[in-house]
């Protein structure tokens, strides 16, 4: 009988440790990274409404807690996205996200700068996007930019999170100035493209809206299309609250970049403002954890695509 209940404790024991290998293996690992400046703190935290219009999809948002919050949708009749009501030339942009779980394949969740509108052929952009798994897989992060109509030339990076992004909200944000453009996830720069001689013509360089939008990108998103939206699973839902929205903000009736003001009388300027000209060392080490652990693609390194890699790729 003691051989017997030995080896029932013995199985189950087993049984438990395969059950967390198999729990962990579809969640993924989760990492705690190094500790950085808050760069998010310097700013003042906007309700969505105070920053932020309908962009399309009228019907799939929806205002929460007085405007505070949003919930963008997607379902089968529709996607839904904000467009903030001014446009920007270089700042700090930040939106606070948590993203819809289970079933997400095809599903792509956009934060990210664009004046397509007013410069349709010629256009800058600078991504966040979110897509969506299939099964029990992680949520990819990639991150894009445009400049001056540069779009015959991807510059895609692609992260895995350390962490699950449907279980609470995390800080996305771009940092845009005549410095570098740099991407962070909860205040960790994630990438930077520091504006040098090789990237010059393509780095973004005129006021932009920002974007936040959630949609059906079944023909590429997840593994390049194999996995569409499965609309069983819907409605899918993001939601977004504490929007930053600092820079300098286009005036009416003009374009020119001179006459843009600042919203916010905060001293620390993400424009000209020495502590955003480069990053600190705490901030590289951050950085250097990320593209080490988390990053596993980049159009740098990609000699399938580009027999020429682009310039900035092998100018460092």
């Amino acid at each position: 009988m003691d051989f017997f209940h030995h080896n029932k404790t013995f199985l189950l024991s087993q049984f438990f440790i395969f059950c967390m290998i198999v729990v962990v293996s579809c969640r993924g690992p989760v990492y705690k990274p190094p500790e950085v400046e808050k760069l998010t703190d310097h700013f003042s935290r906007l309700s969505v409404n105070q920053g932020y219009n309908v962009f399309f999809g009228g019907a799939n948002v929806r205002m929460t807690n007085n405007g505070s919050s949003a919930d963008l949708i997607l379902d089968k009749s529709s996607g839904s996205g904000l467009i903030s009501k001014e446009k920007y030339y270089y700042g700090f942009f930040n939106a606070a996200l948590k993203l819809p779980a289970h079933f997400t394949s095809g599903v792509v969740i956009a934060f990210y700068m664009s004046n397509s509108d007013v410069f349709p052929h010629n256009h800058d952009e600078i991504d966040f996007e979110l897509l969506g798994h299939d099964k029990r897989r992680d949520w990819v992060l990639q991150t894009n930019l445009y400049g001056n109509g540069s779009v015959h030339t991807g510059r895609e990076e692609k992260f895995y999170l350390w962490f699950d992004p449907t279980l609470d909200f995390h800080d996305y944000t771009i940092l845009w100035n005549n410095h570098h453009i740099v991407f962070l996830v909860d205040n960790v720069p994630i990438r930077e493209v520091v504006h040098n001689t090789a990237i010059s013509s393509v780095y973004p360089s005129k006021p932009m809206s920002v974007i936040a939008t959630i949609w059906d990108g079944s023909e590429w998103a997840t593994h390049g299309g194999k996995y569409p939206v499965n609309y069983q699973y819907a409605p899918f839902v993001t939601s977004m609250k504490e929007v930053e929205l600092e820079g300098c903000v286009r005036q009416q009736n003009t374009s020119a970049t001179s006459t843009c003001f600042r919203r916010s009388t905060s001293s620390l300027d993400p424009v000209d403002g020495e502590e955003f000209m480069k990053l600190s060392q705490q901030q590289m080490t951050g950085l250097d954890w990320v593209r080490r652990k988390h990053m596993f693609y980049s159009y740098c390194q990609d000699t399938n695509r580009y027999k020429v890699l682009p310039p900035e790729c092998t100018s460092n």
